[in-house]
């Protein structure tokens, strides 16, 4: 019997704390692939120090300054330790091949070239959602979260959010950049409903990880998400509820 993955998740005082659409990316795979795992809940400012004890590498680089970030996973299994979701989620297609594949054979490079395509589209909302990610943290994170924030975009946060007729521009470009995406998908709807035909892959739950994250932090009954659940006639709200059944948190 598997013993269970243990899966490092951002805490936050939502019900049920799942939030951010990077661990949503993870959490989506992990039950996608039905592993049994449980979730260790994470502060901000523990995040660096946890990594570091448990032997973590580094995800990115900071001029010299190491930067560890979650999602990140102990597999007492194969006694591995990884973080970064696309590199766990290609790790759990090597290590349990019984399982849904995330990264079916040949699809690496066309997978990575639409998300990355997708960073892009979705740019526009980062500004909006930066300070309703704050509003969702628990004390400790937040005031880690307003501190480093601030430092990288050199204003209060409560100014990094587009306001008056800026704001009503912006908007418009985060619909813009979701039609855009919605465009590319229907050019391969006779395949089936999802990114590689009838079958979810990474790349679905990396949108869908996104789109959750904006229901997450600004809440079903929010202006904001009642915008992007009727773009597209309905597109988003239909994707995130297809894939309720992989929301769970264990």
């Amino acid at each position: 019997m598997l013993e269970p993955i243990i899966f490092y998740d951002i805490a936050s005082t939502i019900p049920g704390q799942c939030w951010s659409s990077n661990l949503w990316k993870t959490r989506y795979s992990l039950n996608f692939k039905r592993l049994p795992y449980k979730t260790e809940w994470v502060e901000y400012p523990d995040i660096a120090p946890m990594s570091k004890k448990m032997g973590f590498l580094p995800t990115a680089m900071h001029g010299e300054n190491p930067y560890y970030s979650l999602p990140a996973i102990y597999d007492p299994n194969h006694s591995t330790l990884l973080s970064d979701s696309a590199l766990i989620a290609q790790y759990l297609d090597k290590a349990y091949p019984n399982t849904p594949k995330l990264f079916p054979p040949g699809s690496h490079a066309l997978q990575y070239a639409f998300i990355d395509a997708l960073g892009y589209k979705l740019e526009p909302i980062r500004a909006f959602a930066l300070p309703a990610s704050h509003a969702i943290l628990n004390p400790r994170s937040k005031e880690y979260f307003r501190r480093t924030r601030e430092a990288h975009f050199g204003k209060p946060l409560e100014d990094i959010a587009p306001k008056g007729e800026v704001a009503i521009e912006e908007w418009a470009k985060v619909e813009k950049g979701l039609n855009d995406v919605a465009v590319w998908l229907e050019k391969g709807k006779e395949n089936g409903p999802y990114f590689l035909g009838q079958e979810p892959a990474f790349v679905d739950f990396v949108l869908a990880a996104h789109l959750l994250y904006y229901k997450k932090i600004w809440g079903v009954d929010s202006q904001q998400w009642k915008d992007i659940s009727t773009w597209d006639n309905g597109r988003w709200e239909r994707l995130v509820k297809d894939f309720e059944k992989y929301e769970s948190a264990q």
